[in-house]
């Protein structure tokens, strides 16, 4: 069955979230500091129903995950309506190539890839991430750069043919699934998560950054 275009599907996004708490328990001498709690950036998350036109609030966090590199670049180009919104580690690495030494790139680029969506949320904008693997610690870095500025999180999963696949991403991309399907990945702090393969990816057409109409 086709997907509706009749209205857009909102994203409405709750302001409630849990924080971590620390114990004001005086240290006893002699006893070894322990590095502080993270803090817990878990929400009660939701699996959304795909559409032709998908909308999040101005100022969300959007992780791209997909297996595929290449069909990654060109959902995200193709259906990003804001373009601007767009951060990605290979396009930091482009821009440092050749200015810093091979060694220190990786690092350089993912401060700098960091510091870009942080002046991004400060100021309110949205920003939109394909993720480079379907680790969990990945999505973690970036969801807990959000949630420090109090920013809704959303993730999106595109599926590529299993043949397509490397074998070594097989076993966190299945995880991430089991997680997505069973509503899950509010425990990972994501707000609301969709799941998007064959004919479902192609019918989607733009992913925007709007708040709601007045009546929703």
């Amino acid at each position: 069955m086709g997907m509706s275009s009749s209205q857009p599907r909102s994203v409405k996004i709750s302001d409630n979230e849990r924080g971590g708490w620390s114990s004001d328990r005086p240290r006893r001498a002699g006893e070894a500091e322990r590095p502080p709690r993270k803090v817990d950036v878990s929400v009660r998350g939701r699996v959304l129903a795909p559409s032709d036109r998908m909308r999040y609030n101005p100022g969300s966090l959007v992780l791209i995950a997909c297996a595929d590199p290449q069909l990654r670049e060109r959902f995200v180009r193709r259906v990003i309506d804001e373009q601007s919104s767009i951060l990605s580690a290979e396009k930091v690495r482009g821009l440092l190539r050749g200015k810093v030494p091979e060694a220190e790139l990786e690092a350089k680029a993912a401060q700098l890839l960091d510091a870009a969506i942080t002046k991004r949320m400060v100021a309110g904008d949205s920003v939109t991430v394909p993720l480079e693997t379907m680790e969990a610690e990945e999505r973690e870095r970036f969801v807990r750069l959000a949630a420090a500025h109090r920013r809704p999180r959303h993730l999106v999963l595109v599926e590529v043919a299993k043949d397509a696949v490397p074998e070594e991403v097989l076993a966190p991309l299945g995880e991430l699934r089991t997680a997505l399907n069973a509503g899950e990945l509010g425990q990972e702090g994501f707000m609301t998560s969709l799941r998007l393969g064959g004919h479902v990816m192609e019918e989607l057409k733009k992913i925007v950054f709007a708040p709601p109409p007045a009546d929703d």
